[in-house]
């Protein structure tokens, strides 16, 4: 005797509320994407399916997801979807959701609110040159890895590179006014190389280097974050003011190698924050040195850089900046880099790899929010 409609109808509904939309990271049935689920006499569910945009780069993916939930219900013969688009007022809707507003509700940066508990990590160095992209991508990849919610902004809209180093070759979705960004090894990412054709340049000032990262922050769907990172550009100019100005609780991260030259430069970097009034949290050394094959060490770039920089902002700052790790020189930094698999993820024995790994562990903590808690506060006493 086979199952009633009504059971199987609910068995069904259940299952699809097991797929997640891809981009967006919830149920398809909580973000109305759902038109439609009918079993058939035959036992064959015809779904109905809403795409949030027409061409959804992931469509295959909800396809092979809908079909594998639904297939596994006792009594399904088999699965047939079709896909549709949004109107424009379901796409309102859902951006509504989203945003847990109303659909005209102004973006806000949510990290900058007093409720956030996302740690937000600023990777800054004081020239170019010192690895701080290759440092950002795998301590992204090494987060993820640990099963936190990261995301990385590619801030340095001139020297994009974050997308290619981590492997992230989808292009952002739009949904209406949102943007959803691509992902790749657990982690959102978003840069303005993907939005230029081919390998253009980007030619702007200081007002549009600003606005772009308002938008990338605000405008960008990036969900519950444990941890989001900046890949800023080199130096003390306009971004990292407007870093300090959207994100003042974001934390710096000093990245150098151990040559002299480079420390004092990194130590600029890092002083900003007493203008910024910004918390340092550490600092990395980058290049600290290359194992040969008979275990020997080339300090090719000198020494002590990266606990000149900790001593030096340390004192400068009043309040302790500790070095956080020191990454060897590894020709598979580079290669991960290149190939799109950080070497956190394609060799995690590798040195280079464990050090990193070290710094992730040092970070992988989310804030906690203070709201709504007792601080124990009692008014003085006259």
């Amino acid at each position: 005797m086979s199952a009633p409609v009504s059971t199987v109808s609910d068995a069904i509904q259940a299952a699809l509320a097991t797929v997640n939309d891809p981009e967006i990271r919830r149920p398809i049935t909580e973000l109305g994407m759902v038109r439609s689920a009918v079993v058939g006499d035959d036992g064959v569910v015809r779904v109905e399916l809403l795409l949030t945009v027409a061409g959804c780069p992931l469509k295959d993916k909800l396809r092979t997801d809908i079909t594998a939930a639904v297939a596994a219900v006792a009594g399904v013969t088999g699965v047939e979807i079709e896909f549709g688009v949004m109107s424009p007022e379901q796409r309102q809707e859902l951006q509504s959701k989203l945003r847990g507003g109303g659909a005209t509700q102004e973006p806000v940066i949510p990290f900058a609110q007093p409720g956030s508990r996302t740690r937000v990590y600023a990777v800054a160095s004081g020239k170019g040159g010192v690895g701080k992209s290759s440092v950002t991508v795998n301590l992204a990849a090494a987060l993820a890895a640990r099963g936190l919610a990261v995301g990385v902004v590619d801030a340095d809209i001139y020297g994009h590179s974050v997308p290619r180093m981590l492997g992230a070759e989808g292009s952002p979705t739009r949904v209406e006014d949102m943007i959803m960004p691509p992902q790749a090894h657990g982690v959102k990412v978003i840069s303005i190389g993907m939005f230029t054709p081919g390998n253009a340049a980007v030619v702007w000032r200081g007002p549009m280097l600003h606005r772009a990262l308002q938008q990338f922050l605000a405008d960008v769907y990036w969900g519950d974050l444990d941890v989001l990172l900046l890949d800023l550009p080199p130096g003390t100019g306009d971004i990292a003011i407007s870093v300090a100005q959207l994100l003042p609780n974001a934390e710096i991260l000093v990245v150098t190698t151990p040559q002299a030259a480079a420390a004092e430069v990194a130590e600029r970097a890092g002083a900003i924050a007493l203008q910024t009034h910004q918390r340092v949290v550490g600092v990395i050394e980058n290049m600290s040195w290359m194992e040969l094959p008979d275990g020997s060490r080339v300090e090719v770039f000198g020494a002590g850089g990266g606990e000149a920089v900790s001593e030096s902002l340390s004192r400068t700052i009043g309040a302790q900046v500790p070095l956080l790790g020191q990454i060897p020189l590894d020709t598979r930094v580079r290669e991960g880099g290149d190939a799109g698999i950080p070497i956190v993820l394609a060799e995690p024995d590798a040195p280079a790899a464990k050090a990193l790994n070290q710094v992730a562990d040092r970070l992988a903590v989310r804030r906690e929010s203070l709201v709504g808690k007792p601080l124990g506060l009692k008014p003085a006493g006259r």
